[in-house]
Formats: C-alpha cells, sequence, structure tokens
C-alpha cells in the first residue's frame, strides 16, 4: 500500500478552514470540492493512459489519452458525495459507481446499506472517494468490494486520516495494488472514533445533521 500526504500550502490552507468549526455548511461544500480537485491531480498520476495521434494547426503529433476502460470513480455515501465534483471535474470521462455505507457507532464497524457498480470490474481502475479515513472500516470494506468485482488498482481520496485506520488499512489490503492520497495525517482517534484534530462528522458538516 502507497501512501501519498499532499502537503502543498494551498491543501494545507484549506484544510483548517474545513476545520474550524464556525465554517458554515455552503462554504464547507465549496472548500471541499476544491480540495478534492487538488487533491485528484496527486491521485490522478497513475492513471493509464494510451497513444493517439493528432493534427495540431502546425504537423501531426504523437500525444496521450485516458485508456478504455475508463476509470471508476466511487464515492462511499453520504459524505464521499461531496468529494464527487470535485474529482469529476478533472477526469469527467471517469464513469461513477456508489457505495452506500455506515459504521455502527457501538462496534465502529461497516455496514453496506446501497451499491450501485458494474458487475465486473476487471482491468479497471478505481477511485474511492472518503472523506474521513478513521477507523479504517469503512474503507477497506470498499476497497475490497472493489476488488471482489475485479478492479486492477484502487487509489481512495480522503481530506484526513488517523494513524489507527492507515495501520488496519495496510493489514487489511495486503498484497492487493492500493494507493491512499491524504490532504493532512493527523493525530490519533478519539475513544468514540473520531479523527482527532479532525474536523468532526463530515457528513453532518456537508448536508446536516439528519
Amino acid at each position: 500500500m502507497r501512501v501519498h500526504v499532499a502537503d502543498h500550502p494551498l491543501i494545507t490552507h484549506k484544510l483548517t478552514v474545513l476545520r474550524d468549526k464556525t465554517t458554515p455548511s455552503p462554504v464547507f461544500r465549496a472548500l471541499t470540492e476544491e480540495l478534492v480537485t487538488l487533491l485528484a491531480y496527486e491521485a490522478t498520476r497513475g492513471v493509464t493512459v494510451e497513444e493517439i495521434t493528432i493534427q495540431t494547426p502546425v504537423t501531426e503529433t504523437v500525444g496521450v489519452k485516458i485508456s478504455e476502460p475508463r476509470p471508476l470513480v466511487v464515492p462511499i455515501l453520504r459524505a464521499g458525495l461531496g468529494m464527487l465534483e470535485g474529482m469529476v471535474k478533472l477526469l469527467p470521462t471517469a464513469e461513477v459507481g456508489f457505495l452506500g455505507m455506515v459504521r455502527n457507532e457501538e462496534t465502529l464497524e461497516p455496514t453496506t446499506y446501497a451499491e450501485r457498480l458494474p458487475d465486473d470490474l476487471s482491468d479497471r481502475q478505481c477511485f474511492v472517494l472518503d472523506p474521513m479515513l478513521a477507523t479504517g472500516g469503512s474503507l477497506a470494506a470498499a476497497i475490497d468490494f472493489l476488488f471482489q468485482r475485479g478492479a486492477m488498482h484502487v487509489t481512495a481520496i480522503c481530506l484526513l486520516a488517523a494513524p489507527e485506520g492507515l495501520e488496519r488499512l495496510e493489514a487489511e489490503t495486503a498484497g492487493k495494488d492500493v494507493t491512499i492520497v491524504l490532504g493532512a495525517l493527523d493525530e490519533k482517534l478519539d475513544e468514540n472514533g473520531y479523527i482527532v484534530p479532525g474536523l468532526g462528522d463530515a457528513g453532518d458538516r456537508l448536508y446536516g445533521v439528519v
């Protein structure tokens, strides 16, 4: 498993505003979209391409295009939806699937309640969107789900992560082609499984408490 922390000053600045508990939901949503576009730039460095010959106004030349089958972007509902627009802005030709997962607040283990994905993901690069890598349970389950469908590589994009979640993810994805791209690696998890210092519940801050 490869881990990349994108410690760019613009990313750190936007994360600082997201962490502030006084930041209202509309600003939080807008900044999340901007931040994901920056993270997606790092996450797509390894996207597969193929050569294509084109005609410029001056001469013929060889460039590249995104290979088929197209990459698949998978936001984990519901908080991952807040990251989707920022991702597809950078990768507009990607297909989009969905995984609905919820964490049991007592056991901290995930349950899948919905999925809309192709049955066969053979030879597909998949990009999973999940704002918070806390305990790692939901993300590990999502990544395993995609590999069971035949995915060849999975890149997860997260705003924040805790060391405990990364450790669990590394153990549960051993032997698989997985990359994790983070805005920041935080200090720890608290007794309730929340990231410290973190930014609270990303879903609630994006969409309100429901």
